[in-house]
């Protein structure tokens, strides 16, 4: 488990970057927290990291966003509007976090839980929390290889 202190956008977009240098295919991100904690910027900077050129927003109205152009390509998830697993089944969204097709990352992954194994060989599920204005708090743990 490890905590990371964002103090703007770009310390955050920074982080996101580190970690999609780091993450492999068939990779899940989860990310919880409140809106405004900073979690599409994180994506934004993940996004940087694999390479893509792509512009990243907030796939709350699409469910998901996918990004080419990458050395991996990245699924952003967003299941705000979701409120149970069987939503988020008949949204066709499960094979997603099953069987990632690429790198795989998810807001709001609490609206799944993970009771259940996912079928991801690595799964890293952060915690993001709004300390003032510009700084966040970001704690993180690694399961799987």
């Amino acid at each position: 488990m490890g905590t990371l202190i964002s103090h703007s956008p770009a310390e955050t977009e920074a982080i996101g970057a580190a970690w999609g240098r780091e993450a492999g295919a068939g990779w899940v991100i989860g990310l919880a927290g409140g809106l405004g904690a900073g979690k599409t910027q994180l994506v934004r900077g993940i996004a940087r990291g694999l390479g893509s050129p792509a512009r990243v927003h907030s796939p709350t109205f699409a469910l998901l966003n996918e990004y080419a152009g990458g050395r991996l390509p990245l699924f952003h998830l967003d299941l705000y509007r979701l409120t149970t697993r069987e939503e988020i089944r008949a949204a066709g969204l499960e094979e997603y976090l099953l069987r990632p097709p690429g790198l795989v990352v998810v807001e709001w992954y609490d609206r799944w839980g993970w009771a259940e194994p996912v079928g991801a060989p690595c799964r890293r599920l952060a915690q993001m929390r709004m300390v003032d204005e510009t700084t966040r708090e970001i704690v993180y743990e690694d399961l799987g290889a």
